[in-house]
């Protein structure tokens, strides 16, 4: 979630790059909707056709690490000073040559703190399992604990194994301030029983004693029984009988992620929290069926106020445990694998709660800022969120975090993660009353914070390298150039960027606009407005146009008739009509146009009413619409199943057509009085026609491939709760435009065209069938 002008997960910032596109255009300008070249106003366009590299690896299950692939030893697999000279980015972008000293610099922060962990470390592959270190861990007949505390003056470990007595296990401390105690077996049975509470103990300054959860905690618990009770850390060792065993490996990582967000939590039916397996068994197989490749869970990080959907961690290397135990989280992510699903975690390292109490927070004992977690003053505080910022340049800072990565990783065997308030990560001003126009001179500069760029950094290449396939996404409001290039390269090394800016469009036009005033063009230009070189994740909304305060589209477009005009038995009212013609168009467009990957939220694929509140006191503390009401689309004759049979179609189509992966995309027509966008997908042509009453018949569209063109898809279908208007078993054929090699003669610069139906508020998309 993001933080941008004053708003919690609203941005006023503007999309800050031109689309992918056939033809490269003049530097520095950009495309016209309707043809031709202007002058782009953004400074900053890149246009080509192609993005970022693929990873063509093919590896799946558990990776084996191979610890020469992160330099230990100061052993480089590029070379540090060549890219250091030559930065790519540069080279990719020439806009970004005024900015070379800044990217050189943060680049070579980042190669003086790699190389610092190679020599004192071993490397980045060995610095990010500090979790065989730090915390509870084995070793030959003992239990070992050790906790970085180094502003504490003494430490103790207490819990239900020694009474809650600390002076039986008083704590040693070394010259990094580190903590660490030694607990013997005790007639072969460890003397911390698997499930014990156990806590930190530790004295201030002052010569006062509190108790914290330990930092690196795998499960943490509270007695549901009592409001308000504090967490308790549990030591989690289950015996081999009891530990979950994986059974299938990772899936392949697809050619273009179609994502499901979802929050396990508010997955059931009724007003509770639902479990983990409650999840896999009953929300994974709906995924699924609906054609999705990947799983994007929120809120499984601890975190003791339920009603921060997740975004307030406590506790960073334990899964919630409302929802069950680490052992249950192991049987979800294993039935996601099993079902060629890959798993992504909604990440949180941009922030930590100010709970001091169950969280991380317990260790600022008001020290300075090399001896805590977190920035001391001001910098140290995140004030619209009230939580913590971490201090990314701390050694034990970027091993704490870059452990937690790695530790979901391998125990959890997630597959990659969605980076939350990057925005917040970026910058010093964390984005707040900002609006972004896209000048790189609001990237680059004083406002950077480059110490939680080197971080980063840091983070994606020990992923990258050690986890080839995974997929990593970054929650950017604003648009930094070069956030999504390969480290080598000189970039900050994320996979893709989510485009935050189409969903604060389609909201804008849902609550100010009527039909008659959308205007083509500018929807065009929202949706293709971004780097080639960057991959992004579209997205019409998320969970943050649904939370409370706020609706979700669906509820915009038809709200109190979802309550008792849905029946599919009868006609449909216009207004509902309206709503799901909208619904499925909107989605559809920001699929085919807005990135490179998909994402949805649990429950807006088949329009689910209301919106999103968790627990608080401003509700009485109630779970009415912490909930998904999968009746609505279960019940056949609730016009639901259109919303959610649509849904599956555009999955499926991608799944057959691979349009999402497709470098091609280039919108040939847009008419603001027909209302129509016409454009290619890979070779798909899509037709759009958003015009509230008039249907065409006959126009002609662009294609670049000659031959026969039958429907692939169609809104209209009665399937989709359409009207049936377009014929399916239809040959579409194409006829040559203009002269061969001479496209200013060609009909809207496509080579061929063909003639369809265009009914009003519906869309269509053609393929060319084989020879």
């Amino acid at each position: 979630m993001q933080a941008v002008c004053g708003f919690r997960s609203s941005s006023c910032s503007s999309v800050v790059a031109a689309p992918a596109a056939a033809r490269l255009p003049p530097q520095g300008w950009s495309r016209q909707i309707t043809g031709g070249w202007q002058k782009s106003h953004l400074g900053n366009s890149m246009w080509g056709v192609d993005g970022v590299s693929r990873n063509s690896s093919k590896r799946n299950g558990p990776i084996a690490i191979n610890a020469t692939s992160l330099r230990p030893n100061e052993t480089a697999t590029w070379n540090d000073a060549e890219a250091l000279r030559n930065l790519k980015v540069v080279e990719v972008d020439p806009l970004l040559i005024p900015h070379v000293h800044h990217l050189r610099y943060r680049f070579q922060e980042f190669l003086r703190q790699r190389s610092a962990i190679d020599k004192h470390e071993g490397g980045l592959e060995v610095f990010s399992r500090g979790y065989e270190k730090f915390g509870f861990t084995r070793g030959k007949n003992c239990i070992v604990y050790r906790e970085w505390a180094p502003a504490a003056q003494a430490a103790q470990l207490v819990g239900d194994f020694n009474g809650w007595d600390g002076s039986k296990h008083n704590m040693e401390k070394d010259q990094f301030g580190v903590w660490s105690v030694q607990l013997s077996d005790h007639n072969g049975h460890p003397t911390i029983p698997h499930g014990s509470k156990v806590k930190f103990r530790m004295q201030k300054g002052d010569g006062s004693w509190v108790d914290c959860i330990p930092a690196w905690i795998k499960w943490a618990t509270v007695d549901a029984g009592k409001f308000g009770a504090a967490y308790d850390g549990i030591y989690w060792a289950p015996p081999p009988s009891e530990q979950y065993q994986f059974k299938h490996l990772r899936p392949p990582k697809p050619k273009a992620p179609r994502i499901y967000e979802a929050h396990v939590g508010m997955s059931s039916k009724e007003p509770r929290v639902a479990s983990y397996r409650e999840f896999a068994d009953n929300v994974l197989p709906r995924i699924k069926a609906n054609n999705y490749n990947t799983v994007q869970l929120m809120a499984v990080q601890e975190h003791a106020y339920y009603g921060s959907f997740g975004y307030h961690v406590t506790n960073f290397f334990a899964p919630s445990s409302r929802s069950g135990t680490p052992e249950d989280l192991k049987y979800l992510v294993d039935k996601a694998h099993s079902m060629e699903l890959q798993v992504l975690l909604d990440i949180v390292h941009s922030h930590a709660s100010t709970n001091a109490v169950d969280g991380l927070n317990g260790f600022d004992v008001g020290q300075s800022a090399e001896f805590s977690y977190f920035h001391t003053g001001s910098r140290g505080y995140h004030t619209q969120w009230d939580s913590r910022i971490f201090n990314y340049g701390s050694w034990e800072v970027q091993r704490f975090l870059l452990s937690n990565l790695r530790w979901w990783f391998e125990e959890y065997q997630f597959d990659g993660f969605r980076f939350d308030g990057v925005t917040s990560m970026l910058y010093h001003h964390h984005g707040l009353n900002m609006c972004f126009t896209g000048n790189y001179s609001e990237y680059f500069g004083e406002q950077t914070d480059v110490e939680a760029v080197v971080y980063m950094m840091l983070a994606n290449d020990m992923i990258h390298s050690v986890y080839p396939d995974a997929t990593v996404i970054a929650e950017d409001v604003s648009g930094m150039p070069t956030l999504c290039r390969t480290v080598q390269e000189g970039g900050i090394g994320f996979n893709f960027r989510l485009a935050m800016g189409i969903p604060d469009k389609w909201i804008q036009y849902l609550k100010n606009r009527k039909d008659e005033e959308w205007s083509m063009g500018e929807i065009v230009y929202t949706l293709v407005n971004r780097r080639y070189t960057e991959k992004c994740v579209g997205y019409a909304e998320s969970h943050d146009q649904s939370i409370v305060g706020d609706k979700a589209f669906a509820f915009l477009l038809m709200n109190k008739e979802m309550y008792f005009n849905m029946s599919s038995l009868r006609q449909l009212s216009p207004v509902v009509d309206r709503g799901i013609a909208l619904h499925k168009m909107i989605h559809f467009i920001t699929m085919a146009l807005g990135g490179e990957g998909y994402l949805n939220f649990m429950g807006n694929e088949f329009g689910h009413p209301e919106w999103v509140d968790f627990p608080r006191e401003g509700n009485g503390w109630s779970y009415d619409r912490c909930l998904r009401d999968w009746d609505l689309v279960d019940t056949d004759h609730l016009c639901y199943k259109f919303m959610n049979n649509f849904d599956r179609a555009m999955n499926l189509l991608d799944e057959k057509y691979n349009f999402l992966s497709s470098s091609k995309q280039i919108v040939s027509f847009t008419s603001e009085t027909d209302k129509l966008i016409v454009f290619e997908r890979a070779d798909l042509v899509f037709v759009f026609n958003f015009h509230p009453k008039n249907t065409y018949e006959g126009i002609k569209v662009g294609c670049n491939l000659p031959g026969k063109y039958r429907v692939a898809l169609d809104s209209d279908h009665s399937e989709f709760g359409g009207h049936g208007r377009v014929g399916h078993d239809i040959d579409h054929f194409t006829s040559p435009e203009g002269v061969v090699g001479k496209p200013e003669t060609n009909f809207n610069n496509r080579p061929h065209s063909f003639f369809v139906l265009s009914p009003c508020r519906s869309c269509q998309v053609y393929y060319k069938i084989p020879e």
